[in-house]
């Protein structure tokens, strides 16, 4: 019987054999670059200004000196948000001119300290460039990676760097998490449109 049927196909100049069905090629895009008129570029501080209303909770970054010579590394990060619970995964942001970012790099590992709601003095010595930020600080070594853990943080993550991602003038670094702990009962420190804030109740 399956010959009968492969002589009929032949005889009518049908396949024989089975094989996908041919496909029309889809068009090929037209390009060509877009100019400036088409697509203006957005306005730095209406940029600053919209993005400005999204809260978020504030991190110190720090890292310890591979060498033990000089002092930790750190930096005011509002730029943090998990990423991954298997594995786990922080990630967070930084600008490319930072000059915190290479001593972080070089450690290979940070913790993400999240402040709480009493700790906007603390946040805004870490924002500031040139200085000694850790003066006057109290810390301990987090347990796995020795990064400085600020006292009276609201959490903290402890984490060893994963990879790091160019992000314009940024770069997004992923942490893999390696210990985390909270205190119960802190409030987040929020920052919002340029001010500090904290949770409060909600109308009605």
């Amino acid at each position: 019987m399956a010959a009968i049927a492969v002589r009929y196909l032949r005889s009518v100049g049908a396949a024989t054999t089975a094989g996908p069905a041919p496909v029309d090629p889809l068009p090929r895009p037209h390009l060509r670059a877009v100019t400036d008129g088409e697509r203006p570029p957005v306005d730095p501080g209406e940029f600053r200004r919209v993005l400005g209303s999204f809260a978020s909770g504030v991190t110190v970054v720090t890292a310890r000196d591979p060498d033990g010579a000089a002092a930790p590394a750190g930096f005011a990060c509002q730029s943090f948000a998990s990423l991954s619970l298997d594995p786990p995964l922080v990630t967070f942001m930084v600008a490319r001119t930072s000059t915190t970012w290479p001593r972080i790099a070089r450690a290979g590992a940070f913790c993400v300290n999240i402040l709480g709601a009493h700790q906007g003095a603390l946040c805004r010595s870490f924002a500031v460039s040139g200085t000694d930020k850790f003066a006057g600080v109290a810390y301990e070594a987090a347990p796995v990676t020795g990064s400085p853990l600020l006292d009276s943080v609201a959490a903290w993550v402890d984490c060893r760097i994963q990879a790091v991602h160019t992000g314009g003038d940024h770069l997004i670094v992923v942490g893999r998490v390696e210990a985390l702990g909270a205190a119960d009962g802190t409030d987040p420190l929020l920052f919002h449109r340029g001010v500090f804030g904290r949770f409060g109740p909600l109308d009605g």
